[in-house]
């Protein structure tokens, strides 16, 4: 029996989901109950370090926040892992 064609695709056919993760806390349950508009996070990173860069949960790189020319946030890589 012959086996049916394959269905061709492009790597421009796949989506990723691309998340930026800032810093992380640890935070207590009556802590996060209390958090409300206003409420400051701290996280454990400083201003001036990178945000790490995931597609599909995997770490794939670093990047720098930017603010682009329509205002809206951006990452600007400033690494990417092999």
């Amino acid at each position: 029996m012959p086996m049916s064609d394959k269905s061709s695709y492009s790597s421009e056919d796949i989506e990723v989901k691309v998340s930026i993760m800032l810093g992380s806390t640890n935070l207590r349950v009556y802590q996060l109950l209390r958090l409300g508009r206003g409420a400051v996070v701290e996280l454990d990173r400083n201003v001036n370090d990178d945000v790490d860069i995931y597609a599909n949960n995997v770490l794939i790189g670093h990047g720098e926040v930017i603010v682009t020319d329509d205002d809206n946030i951006g990452i600007s890589v400033t690494k990417t892992r092999p």
